[in-house]
């Protein structure tokens, strides 16, 4: 019964163009990654310093792995709460201008072990309709009623608001949305949590360390409680919360991602304080994710293509999911790893090529990018198979 269940799935799959085969990366130079030996220029990373595989950021590593080994060896409430964790986390609360910070094994775990436990069955809690699949699980097993909002439109927002009333209510959203790219309206998630006094949780993995300034992010002062993971422009692994005292106290004594899960390695937190220095002067990378970002952009647009996305994550409509699997493969046969966001990361039939932009691109690098799809889309035997 389950293996003829696993076929039947896996043979859809492959029907609706949904299937998945990630390919095997063997090794990685910047922006450059090889596969079967042959290099491919890489708009598939959220690596957006481009500092992941820099020489500065693998001494770090090794010096903190000699300093303090490798493992934490349990959960953080047997053995695993080493001082070394709490003196990172308070350096990047205070780095970030919050009360306290928590850290998490992965982004995923962080939204699943802070929203499951933060809210409960009876709370009311409105989230933006495009929220990351780690906190829909998160709000999933939380038990709390959970009144979705119309993606980025905080008019929408507001009508639920007022339709609930003066009732104590949670707001979930990102500041730089995942798939969509675009960014929060931070100005009026302001004005309407003055005027209607929710908690305010907001997702800025893809924000934190690469924009506002000193990489700051974007929601600082509106969220109560603010998300961001190390695997993104940090260059690392791991994630972190940042939150009230009070809410670290509650996290700790009853968010099960954490109390049963090995707690990130000591050498992770010595690394991860090394890296708050590259972060914190990493102006220039992030004035050139910018510019290269915009550059992509408008090239895009200039050439006809459906393109978005405020910042370093752009997007490129392309709709049907099988041609979006062969639009990225015609590609990868010009040397360029691009990946076609389908369903349920997207919409069904809205699938896209999502485009991550780093701070190693340049304008060439948008030039063989733009020239390339533009060959595959004229292509009539790629697209239409």
């Amino acid at each position: 019964m389950f293996d003829q269940r696993i076929r039947d799935r896996l043979n859809l799959q492959r029907k609706t163009g949904l299937y998945r085969q990630p390919p095997e990366i063997e090794s990685r130079a910047g922006k450059v990654v090889y596969l079967g030996g042959k290099p491919y220029l890489s708009f598939a990373s959220n690596d957006y310093l481009g500092i992941a595989d820099s020489p500065a950021l693998k001494e770090i590593l090794i010096r903190n792995v000699e300093r303090f080994g490798t493992s934490s060896s349990s959960s953080r409430l047997v053995t695993g709460n080493f001082r070394l964790i709490r003196e990172a986390e308070e350096a990047y609360a205070r780095y970030f201008g919050y009360e306290a910070a928590l850290f998490y094994p992965s982004g995923f775990q962080a939204n699943l072990g802070l929203l499951s436990t933060l809210f409960e069955p009876g709370d009311r809690v409105l989230v933006d309709q495009h929220i990351h699949a780690s906190s829909v699980e998160g709000m999933a097993l939380s038990g709390a009623d959970v009144i979705s909002f119309r993606h980025g439109n905080l008019d929408h927002l507001e009508k639920k608001l007022k339709k609930i009333g003066g009732e104590q209510a949670g707001v979930v959203t990102e500041s730089l949305f995942s798939m969509d790219g675009d960014l929060l309206d931070v100005e009026r998630l302001a004005h309407l949590k003055k005027c209607y006094g929710f908690l305010s949780v907001v997702d800025e993995a893809h924000a934190f360390a690469a924009i506002g300034s000193g990489g700051k992010g974007l929601a600082g002062g509106v969220a109560d409680i603010a998300v961001g993971t190390f695997g993104k422009a940090f260059g690392f692994f791991g994630a972190f919360v940042f939150l009230p005292e009070r809410a670290k106290e509650y996290l700790i004594n009853f968010s099960a991602p954490l109390m049963f899960t090995t707690t990130l390695p000591p050498f992770h937190a010595g690394a991860a304080l090394d890296i708050l220095e590259i972060v914190r002067k990493a102006e220039p990378e992030r004035e050139k994710l910018a510019a290269v970002s915009r550059t992509m952009k408008e090239a895009l647009i200039q050439e006809g293509f459906r393109a978005f996305g405020d910042a370093h994550i752009l997007g490129v409509e392309i709709g049907n999911e099988d041609l979006a699997v062969r639009v990225s493969l015609g590609l990868k046969d010009r040397g360029i790893l691009v990946f076609p966001a389908r369903y349920p990361t997207v919409a069904l039939h809205h699938a896209i090529l999502r485009i991550g932009m780093t701070a190693l691109h340049n304008r060439d690098d948008v030039s063989i990018f733009i020239r390339s799809l533009k060959e595959v889309m004229e292509n009539k035997e790629t697209c239409h198979g």
